[in-house]
């Protein structure tokens, strides 16, 4: 069945120069963001591309530096499926696609240096926060990275900091029942926007018909500062690859569109 739909997806942009949901090949699906809906994380949010949804969870709480970095704080991103979200997803220990997941998330923050570190050190003591992004992808129609990336950026804008007390050097009391108005210090908001190769053609966005159904796909991670846009993550996947030129269309297709992710995130 997968195949038959796998062919009606390259004949319909073979032959009408369209797209099988009729969609411009640099549209987005509907994008929905909704902000803190687990309580007991500091910042969390969900977010839905069409058919796909991520929920994206934040946790703060006060560790050791890494010794290489000992005036830094801490970034740990997860990702899961829940099982059957889609097809390939059965119960068991994270496969190589959640792995991979966390992964790009991890790059496009870090890369991006969205999250100033530096200044996660707790003061007067020798703990730094850690930032610990939880990602769990509830069903899959295509282009979950996205939606991931969208979710934790998301996630991250929406936490606030825990009460907490400092016993000493060592010891930091923490209250997560109650949180401060203290912000995390975002400096960049980074995006990323995944493109496919489909008969040539480059398609933003690909639901999961068209992921089965593409050459190559790209995700192209950047961010947005003094209203200039830079590049800092790439990430392919799918057996074919892309041209020199193609490549360079789809930094540009990614850059372009991710500007307006930017502001749907702001």
């Amino acid at each position: 069945m997968m195949i038959i739909e796998e062919d009606m997806v390259k004949e319909v942009i073979i032959k009408e120069g369209r797209r099988i949901d009729d969609r411009g090949f640099k549209d987005y699906r509907e994008i929905k963001i909704e902000k803190g809906i687990v309580k007991n994380a500091e910042g969390s949010s969900l977010v839905e591309i069409g058919g796909t949804k991520v929920i994206a969870g934040v946790k703060l709480e006060p560790g050791d530096p890494f010794p290489d970095m000992p005036n830094e704080g801490v970034l740990v991103v997860n990702a899961e499926f829940v099982p059957f979200s889609f097809p390939e997803v059965l119960p068991g220990p994270p496969d190589e696609n959640a792995i991979e997941l966390a992964r790009v998330i991890d790059r496009i923050i870090r890369e991006s240096k969205s999250i100033e570190l530096e200044k996660l050190q707790i003061p007067n003591t020798k703990k730094v926060w850690k930032v610990a992004i939880d990602v769990i992808v509830l069903d899959n129609d295509g282009n979950m990275k996205d939606a991931a990336i969208l979710a934790s950026i998301a996630a991250l804008l929406d936490a606030r900091f825990p009460s907490y007390k400092i016993e000493s050097e060592e010891e930091i009391k923490v209250d997560y029942a109650t949180k401060t108005e203290e912000r995390l210090p975002i400096q960049r908001i980074p995006f990323g926007v995944t493109i496919a190769k489909i008969t040539g053609k480059l398609m933003i966005d690909p639901n999961l018909i068209e992921e089965e159904a593409a050459e190559a796909i790209l995700t192209v991670g950047g961010f947005e500062e003094n209203s200039k846009l830079f590049l800092c993550a790439l990430q392919k996947a799918g057996n074919k690859g892309f041209t020199y030129d193609e490549i360079v269309q789809a930094i540009d297709i990614g850059l372009e569109i991710g500007k307006s992710l930017v502001k749907i995130l702001k």
